[in-house]
């Protein structure tokens, strides 16, 4: 149940709401679906899978977009190509020739049906024709910035809006808006003093609509105006790839619906652009969302609703399943709902978190930290951890300071302190958790993977291993030398403001290592790595771990050849859940599990 099912994402609307398409990942088949949702029965049907469509993740995108007169769709390719597919089927053929190390992705049709712009390499915004003789395209972006994503076009056609950026700053630091009049091609650019934009966008009346934090919170701006003023909550995620879309006008301009995030839960509301008065439309975390004539599309998900994409008619707010991700079954496991968990720092910061308690719990706690770091586990639905919480064990997803969805200052606060700070949020948290009855440190493991699994070695190499009696580290940073000198190029700045900034012979990097500390690891450790990872280099796994079992540590580390950044074959993921399941057994005497649920 865990390693089955599959993997949806973008639903989008056509101009008239008749027709849904989305993206369906299968193992590594991608197809764009088509639903007639106009018919008696919503069916799925197969639109394109040749070539394979570029699918995005999770609540991102940036795969496809509809032509304005609903007779075809443009995508984005596996091969890097931009594709031209009619609709409702049809031959289809290439428009822009691309390749695999210089992607094309983000693809936007104009308002008028003559353009389509897009994104190469997430550096480079062009335009081209869609008519047959219409030439070879223009670059718009001239360079200015290192990283560019998500071109939007006004109404008018002949305005276009994108996100850009440049290190050292991450989008979520420093990202701009960037407009370009196309008749003459001047440009300007909306940037704050302190404070990051995304998700550029148009209203019908011409107005731009995005979303910046630069009040403090991640929230859906009308011009210069919050759509609704939030004292809390936020209306986004942070921009880790192309196509993210936490809001969507209404064709009439009057209304705007926002996924927003309470805590990590979330809620789907519906904003009345001129009052400000907003309704509460339903529970679970959305994104990607799309309006439509009286029909808003929007994946849904939550601690006991597998992910789904749902349409709901707007003018009663109803809801309609169309197609659901993981396979059959997950509604007879007992799922639940996690509580909030707060602590305080030693700084008087407050600290959150979220925890799951089983009604079968035995008390064993999995500590588990979300990678990034500048991320969240929102409360969607995870099959992997709804298999561990179904074996019995409490789980704590603890939003060390770094984590997203409480504000900038939260955010921004880990900057200088990576490797540091989130290892003492986290064991603040943890602690609390134990003193709350939910786990003692004999039987308590903190899992990660990424930049989790940099949390999870500090832990335990520091005074707060105490707390644990093992780790559990998938793919760790171990190195931030390596990191910052080999990693994908969207991350090979993070270390500029998360540790320090680079500087010929600055030994901070080199000190904050965790790989300078691998002969302290004070309780038994499980490594996993793949060894084809394009972000985190394998080779500093296999050196810490040989380090710290020459200081006598009791480290198990397991290679995954051929995987990325995170396992993807499903006899990978299968033997993963096997080693985990043994080594949680072995360090806090549990019952051994290897085979599913139960």
């Amino acid at each position: 149940m865990v390693i089955g099912g599959r993997d949806l994402t973008e639903p989008r609307l056509d101009p008239s709401g008749r027709w849904l398409a989305f993206v369906s990942r299968l193992g590594s088949s991608t197809a764009i679906m088509l639903v007639d949702l106009d018919a008696e029965e919503a069916v799925e049907r197969v639109l394109v899978a040749q070539p394979p469509p570029a699918a995005g993740r999770g609540r991102g995108g940036g795969c496809f977009d509809w032509c304005p007169d609903g007779a075809a769709i443009v995508f984005a390719g596996r091969d890097g190509s931009l594709w031209h597919q009619p609709v409702p089927g049809g031959r289809v053929h290439r428009l822009v020739e691309g390749t695999v190390e210089r992607p094309i992705s983000a693809p936007t049709v104009a308002p008028t049906g003559a353009f389509v712009a897009f994104v190469v390499d997430q550096a480079e915004v062009w335009t081209i024709g869609l008519g047959a003789d219409d030439g070879p395209g223009r670059r718009l972006d001239g360079g200015l910035h290192e990283f560019c994503l998500d071109p939007s076009f006004a109404p008018c056609g002949t305005t276009v809006a994108y996100q850009a950026w440049s290190p050292p700053d991450m989008p979520w630091d420093g990202a701009v808006v960037v407009t370009v009049d196309l008749p003459t091609g001047d440009r300007t650019v909306a940037d704050l003093a302190d404070g990051a934009w995304q998700q550029p966008g148009f209203a019908p009346d011409g107005a731009g609509v995005a979303v910046h934090d630069g009040d403090g919170l991640l929230q859906v701006r009308w011009g210069d105006r919050p759509v609704v003023p939030e004292e809390r909550w936020e209306h986004a995620e942070p921009t880790w790839g192309a196509g993210q879309r936490s809001y969507a006008v209404s064709p009439d301009g009057e209304r705007v619906g926002i996924a927003r995030n309470e805590d990590g839960f979330g809620r789907l509301i519906a904003v009345d652009v001129a009052s400000g008065t907003l309704e509460s439309v339903a529970r679970g975390v959305h994104g990607a969302l799309s309006w439509s004539g009286d029909r808003l599309a929007a994946l849904r998900s939550g601690a006991r609703t597998p992910t789904q994409i749902v349409v709901y008619d707007t003018t009663t707010w109803q809801r309609r399943t169309i197609a659901v991700g993981p396979v059959a079954g997950w509604d007879s496991v007992d799922l639940v709902e996690p509580e909030l968990v707060e602590a305080t720092a030693a700084d008087g910061a407050t600290l959150h978190g979220r925890l799951y308690r089983p009604p079968n719990g035995d008390g064993r706690l999995l500590c588990w930290i979300h990678g990034g770091p500048t991320s969240q586990w929102p409360v969607d639905f995870v099959p992997r951890l709804a298999l561990w919480i179904d074996r019995g064990w409490n789980l704590l997803l603890p939003d060390h300071r770094g984590s997203t969805g409480h504000g900038r200052r939260y955010q921004q606060a880990l900057h200088g302190g990576w490797g540091q700070l989130d290892v003492e949020d986290t064991a603040t948290l943890l602690a609390a958790t134990q003193a709350g009855g939910a786990g003692d440190p004999a039987t308590t493991v903190v899992v990660g993977g990424s930049a989790g699994g940099m949390t999870v070695l500090g832990l335990v190499t520091g005074a707060h291993a105490k707390l644990v009696a093992g780790g559990i580290a998938a793919y760790p940073v171990t190195d931030l030398v390596e990191l910052a000198e080999r990693s994908h190029r969207y991350e090979a700045h993070y270390t500029d403001t998360l540790v320090a900034p680079r500087a010929p012979g600055d030994p901070v990097l080199r000190q904050r290592s965790l790989t300078a500390h691998a002969a302290r690891v004070a309780r038994p450790l499980l490594m996993l790595h793949g060894t084809e990872d394009p972000v985190v280099p394998f080779e500093g796994t296999v050196e810490f771990a040989g380090a710290a079992r020459s200081a006598g540590a009791d480290v198990e580390l397991h290679l995954f050849d051929g995987e990325g950044h995170g396992f993807t074959d499903p006899a990978n993921q299968r033997r993963e859940d096997e080693v985990m399941a043994a080594f949680l057994a072995r360090v806090t005497g549990g019952p051994a599990v290897t085979d599913g649920p139960g």
